[in-house]
Parts: C-alpha cells; sequence; structure tokens
C-alpha cells in the first residue's frame, strides 16, 4: 500500500464516564517529528502514544490534538485536616488565655482557615484511562492511514502515467537519433561536394567525421539506463510500502541521465525531448516528496 505523508484523522470516543477526542493531522517530512498536545494529567501516557502511532507512522510531521473531558461528579473530593484544625484551636485557647480575649471561634471560622478543609482530587485509576484513550487513538490513527493511503494511490496513479510519457519521449529520442547522423553525413558530403566540386572525395575521411560525430552525440548508454530507472521506480511501487526515499533517489538517477542526454544533444527535437524529460522528473520528485 502507497501512504501519502498528508492526511487527517478523527476520533470520538465516551467510555464509562470520560469523553476522549483524539485528532491527528500530517504533512510531509523527511523524519517522522511527532507533536502531542494533551491535558497534563495524560503527559504519563507520552511515551504510549507514540509507540502507538509507530505501528501506523513511519515518516511525516504528525500533530496530535488529544481532550479528556472527565463527566463523573466525583472528579474533587473535600477533605478535612483534622489535625491541622486541632492546632488551631489549641493556637486560638492560648491566644485567649495570653489575651484575656473571649474564644468566640465559630466551625465557620474554623472552616475558612487554610488547609483546614481543602479540595483533592480522586486518584486516577490509570489502567481504566489508557484503555479508553488507546481505544481512541487507534480510532484516529486507523482514519489517519486510510486518508494517506488514498491519497498514496492518487499520488501513484498519477506517477505511473508520467513514468509512461517519459517511457514515449525516449522511444522518440532513439528513434531520432540514428536520423541525426544520417543527416549529418548527407550535410557533410554535400558541404565536400560543393568545396571541391569535381574533386574526387574521400569516403574514408569522411566515414571518419560521421563516426566522430556519431559517437560524440550517442546517449544510447543514457537511454538505457533512463529506461531501466523508469522500470524500477514502477517496480518500486508494487513492492510495498516505506518506499518515499527510495523513489526519490531513483528520480535523482533520472534527472542526471537526462542532464547528459540534453548535454550531447545536438539536435533541436532531441533537446526539447530532454528538456521535456526534465520537466516531467522535476514533477516526479515534487509527488515522490509526499510519499512515505
Amino acid at each position: 500500500m502507497i501512504k501519502s505523508m498528508t492526511g487527517f484523522g478523527r476520533c470520538e470516543l465516551s467510555e464509562a464516564e470520560r469523553k476522549f477526542t483524539v485528532e491527528i493531522k500530517g504533512v510531509n517530512h523527511r523524519y517522522l517529528d511527532v507533536n502531542i498536545r494533551m491535558p497534563k494529567k495524560l503527559n504519563f501516557f507520552e511515551t504510549a502514544v507514540r509507540s502507538l502511532l509507530k505501528k501506523y507512522v513511519q515518516r511525516g510531521k504528525v500533530d496530535i490534538f488529544i481532550s479528556c473531558e472527565d463527566m463523573s461528579e466525583a472528579q474533587v473530593s473535600l477533605k478535612y485536616n483534622q489535625a491541622l484544625a486541632a492546632e488551631y484551636m489549641e493556637c486560638f485557647r492560648k491566644m485567649e488565655t495570653d489575651f484575656s480575649l473571649d474564644n468566640d471561634i465559630r466551625v465557620s471560622t474554623l472552616a475558612r482557615c487554610p488547609e483546614v478543609l481543602v479540595m483533592e482530587e480522586q486518584a486516577v485509576d490509570e489502567e481504566a484511562l489508557w484503555s479508553g484513550l488507546e481505544k481512541a487513538l487507534e480510532g484516529a490513527c486507523r482514519q489517519f492511514v486510510e486518508t494517506r493511503a488514498s491519497e498514496g494511490e492518487n499520488l501513484k496513479t498519477d506517477i505511473l502515467g508520467k513514468l509512461e510519457g517519459m517511457l514515449d519521449t525516449v522511444a522518440k529520442i532513439e528513434e531520432r537519433s540514428p536520423q541525426i547522423v544520417a543527416e549529418y553525413r548527407e550535410k557533410l558530403e554535400s558541404k565536400v561536394r560543393e568545396l571541391l566540386e569535381d574533386t574526387q572525395m574521400d569516403e574514408g575521411r569522411i566515414a571518419a567525421e560521421v563516426v566522430i560525430f556519431a559517437d560524440k552525440i550517442c546517449t544510447d548508454e543514457e537511454v538505457v539506463r533512463l529506461k531501466s530507472h523508469i522500470q524500477h521506480m514502477k517496480e518500486t511501487f508494487a513492492s510495498g510500502e516505506g518506499i518515499g526515499r527510495k523513489l526519490d533517489f531513483i528520480a535523482q538517477e533520472m534527472n542526471r541521465e537526462a542532464n547528459t542526454i540534453l548535454s550531447k544533444a545536438n539536435d533541436l527535437e532531441v533537446s526539447n525531448w530532454a528538456i521535456e524529460l526534465k520537466t516531467e522528473i522535476e514533477k516526479v520528485r515534487e509527488q515522490i516528496q509526499n510519499i512515505e
């Protein structure tokens, strides 16, 4: 399966008295770069979240947004610190004696003293919390992979179409090459006749000049290698996933051969076709940058 690095996945999950919402967004990147935003109370799950994501994603810049809504009524509890309240009362009685004051302390007064009554969060069941979060993450990851796979298939279809077009262009260059040599020989003979008039032409010298010219403009090796790279890229698409880096390397080699063909071209038609090849290869390279 060919996957793009661009995708989106979202999952909402209500379980017990909690509601988890997970959103995943991805764009192309050279490596796997994961950014996680989630509530502080879930921070200790960061390593587990990253490990789970790696089962689905090999490459790309991925942003994960996690929210957790606790709908239970017992999120926090009120705690009475009896020992501290006793210390306050002991101090109040001592103040009564030391300063001959009336001890008018009421419960409401004592309750307002710092730390006598405190709000305390209930202990979190980490196993239950991770169970719900994991399911929400799995759901978002599956949708994320589906969108990446769909986009990946579109990229594959487009690139394979461009590769077929390149093969057609290469075939034109192959067909044109012998014609260039024949035309050069004809022009050379015509020029020599014009210069020598009635003098006999040296066929051996003409043949030698044609051979030198043919060797100079010969692109047989480059054409063979270019066709081989195109075929290799097509086979790579059929080999599986995680092929983005390999495809990019093949595209670089294809561009190298096209550059050499263009530099050797001594014919307008071949030059135009070589430029067309370079243009198509560059388009392919741009598309490949988004393949995982």
